[in-house]
């Protein structure tokens, strides 16, 4: 995927102000409108440049553009970071009337999911009463926040710090930042919402705030990651264990162990589950792991000798016949 240059699609300066963007896009607009322009590549010019028009003409989405795209040329090979959209508020107004379809790749991959409403906009505190004032209850923002796995399983208070864009006096866009204690309940999911009642938009004549929903997300552990509550991950055993069985160790994220059973003759592949021992919850999820078989070097003289044993003793073990069988029973 290539990188999109949206102020040069507009041909305005990084630092244009709301007004020169919605001057730019007119310009463009009367140029290569399908309707009245003659130019051959009119209906793909207007695409990219109401595509740049919809970013950059909005506070929210061009503020996360910026941070991401500094420094980046037009055309130039691009595949966003992880999670590199963490930490940025938005409103709940999202894509009404837009859909990520009809723009590129480029915008589909960075703002596909970015400001979609969760749950519909914010009811309303009432409306306007026959001689009172107009009320309107705030507006619901939302987040991606980016935890451990530990946090979410053992449950926390942690610090987070938002970014909010906002417009300054001269219709620039300017980021604004607040800091939060938020409490990580235990079992929380990926893709799970965290609440934060009264946190988001301000209401209007009086009514209460909106609230600010927090998306959950995990940071990439060394060991497990987690699939619908599931904690899943690898079972590393030497051979003589996958051959002859054993108990052996697992360290789960909250520090404690547990014995997990490998069946004599576990192959390579093979999954355990221990019902009960995933993420915590209402209702726990398992524990997967996948076995892994790991074989001592045969830079090692001592395993070296064991092997050529092995190569003299059970020169009739075919592995790629046994692999075979074992395919073709489901193994």
């Amino acid at each position: 995927m290539e990188f999109k240059d949206y102020y040069q699609v507009l041909g305005v300066p990084r630092d244009a102000t709301a007004d020169q963007i919605k001057k730019a896009f007119r310009q463009l607009a009367r140029k290569y409108h399908p309707d009245v322009s003659k130019e051959r590549d009119a209906a793909a010019r207007m695409s990219e440049v109401n595509e740049a028009h919809a970013v950059l003409s909005d506070p929210e989405r061009r503020a996360a553009y910026d941070a991401i795209g500094q420094g980046r040329q037009q055309g130039e090979p691009f595949t966003p970071p992880p999670d590199w959209d963490a930490g940025f508020e938005f409103s709940g107004r999202g894509f009404e009337g837009m859909d990520a379809g009809d723009f590129s790749d480029f915008f589909a991959e960075l703002f596909g999911r970015m400001g979609a409403p969760r749950g519909g906009r914010a009811a309303t505190g009432g409306g306007p009463r026959a001689g009172g004032p107009f009320r309107m209850r705030g507006e619901e923002h939302h987040a991606k926040i980016v935890l451990d796995l530990e946090d979410a399983w053992r449950g926390a208070t942690r610090q987070l710090s938002l970014r909010s864009p906002q417009l300054d006096a001269e219709g620039r866009v300017t980021l604004q930042s607040r800091t939060l204690d938020v409490k990580i309940p235990p079992g929380v999911k990926p893709g799970q919402l965290i609440r934060l009642a009264g946190q988001g938009g301000a209401g209007h004549g009086g009514a209460p705030a909106g609230d600010l929903f927090l998306e959950v997300h995990f940071r990439a552990h060394p060991r497990f990651h987690v699939e619908a509550g599931n904690l899943v991950g690898e079972l590393p055993v030497a051979p003589w264990e996958a051959a002859l069985g054993a108990v052996v160790p697992v360290q789960l994220p909250d520090g404690s162990a547990l014995k997990v059973r490998v069946p004599a003759g576990a192959q390579g592949g093979r999954t355990l589950r221990v019902p009960g021992k995933g993420l915590p919850g209402k209702t726990p999820g398992d524990l997967e792991l996948t076995v892994r078989v790991v074989l001592p070097s045969a830079f090692d003289p001592r395993a070296r000798k064991h092997y050529e044993q092995m190569a003299a003793e059970l020169r009739d073990f075919d592995a790629r016949k046994v692999a075979q069988a074992q395919s073709e029973r489901g193994e």
